[in-house]
């Protein structure tokens, strides 16, 4: 199935605050293989990939001017949707407590929605959030949300503070139609069942 060419550098001049969807790929540092693996077509987590699960589902609960369309974890990386809103007056950020933010404690306030139309998003963000931003979110910092607070997360599981797990930088990519939105959005969820042939793969760039 094929998907927009990705993009490791920022599309210049270009506002990553501004209302839209956007298909984001992150990789592990040196593509090394730490959620679980592929059986079958499909992805089965280990206990850093469901850290991984949760830690994005709960960029929702600290970002209400966002909503999570798909999203994918395979062995190596993530793909996923983010949509961005214009701020809701009275809600802002709120940074996450990582020592009482762990996998299965509130996870019933981290559910995602399932992937959604463009024409359909709806905003799913925390109800006592700090007062609003003037302006959205951008894309560059919920990205540095979800890597800063899965490391962590990580990191305290393998008792190795301040390794690195992700790599430094992010592939985006402006989704720009509701089609567009649909045929990436079948991607990602499909994602696993082209594991053999991915470039992120190793021995398949071998």
């Amino acid at each position: 199935m094929p998907v927009p060419r990705r993009k490791s550098i920022r599309l210049p001049g270009y506002d990553y605050s501004a209302e839209g969807g956007y298909f984001i790929t992150i990789v592990t540092k040196d593509r090394e293989a730490l959620f679980g693996e592929v059986v079958d077509g499909e992805m089965v987590l280990n206990e850093l990939g469901e850290i991984v699960q949760f830690t994005w589902n709960d960029l929702i609960n600290h970002n209400p001017d966002i909503g999570l369309g798909e999203f994918t974890i395979m062995p190596n990386h993530v793909h996923g949707i983010i949509m961005i809103f214009e701020p809701i007056v009275g809600a802002g950020s709120k940074p996450a407590q990582i020592d009482d933010a762990q996998p299965g404690a509130g996870a019933k306030n981290a559910e995602p929605g399932a992937g959604f139309p463009m024409t359909q998003r709806t905003r799913q963000g925390a109800k006592n959030a700090e007062p609003a931003p003037t302006r959205a979110t951008p894309l560059s910092e919920i990205v540095r949300q979800f890597k800063t607070f899965s490391a962590k997360r990580i990191n305290q599981i393998r008792h190795t503070p301040g390794q690195p797990v992700w790599q430094r930088n992010y592939y985006d990519h402006i989704i720009g139609t509701d089609r567009e939105y649909e045929r990436i959005a079948a991607y990602i969820a499909n994602n696993p069942l082209y594991w053999q042939s991915d470039h992120e793969n190793p021995p398949a760039s071998a």
